[in-house]
């Protein structure tokens, strides 16, 4: 992976806007999590509506603070870190990211550089880079193409042939696959 410039995207992240970037798993749009300002305009750049994107977090106690659940996270640590995602309740205070859904997928990322970003950002609110039912980009100027000048900021990591996160759903104690 090229080196992130770290610095460029906490700049843009702590201005709320939105930035593409290489993810662990594929490019990525990705917004500050804690701020409904950048989240919606993520959905927006995104296209997306009633379908909330994923949030990757540095460490547990991230997800904590957000809100999330500390029994339900303590069960999927035992994915982490990686390319899994896992649905948990996200609490109501959380609208703004889970749509009215009341829950969300959260992943910890196994990329090193990628954390010590997450360490400065707080956790991301991600979704893949491309629009909807469209395949995810390979190259950051297949990205450029579809999102423009609506994205404030775009990291080059080559190309990128990655897939998307397994993702799991917390369900009455259990782990189900969804993807």
């Amino acid at each position: 992976m090229v080196r992130l410039h770290k610095s460029e995207i906490l700049d843009a992240v702590l201005r709320e806007e939105v930035v593409c970037m290489p993810t662990d798993t594929v490019y990525g749009l990705v917004a500050s999590a804690a701020s409904p300002r950048a989240v919606k305009r993520l959905y927006e750049v995104k296209g997306r509506e009633n379908k909330p994107g994923t949030l990757i977090a540095a460490s547990i106690q991230q997800l904590e603070t957000l809100g999330f659940d500390a029994k339900g996270l303590e069960k999927a640590a035992s994915y982490w870190p990686g390319p899994v995602s896992i649905v948990l309740p996200a609490p109501d205070e959380l609208n703004y990211l889970h749509m009215g859904l009341y829950s969300l997928a959260v992943r910890i990322p196994d990329k090193q550089e990628l954390v010590e970003l997450l360490k400065e950002t707080g956790p991301l609110a991600t979704t893949s880079a491309n629009r909807p039912g469209e395949p995810t980009v390979t190259t950051i100027d297949e990205a450029k193409d579809i999102f423009g000048d609506a994205v404030s900021f775009y990291v080059d990591g080559g190309s990128i042939s990655g897939s998307s996160s397994t993702i799991y759903k917390l369900l009455n104690g259990k782990f189900e696959k969804l993807r």
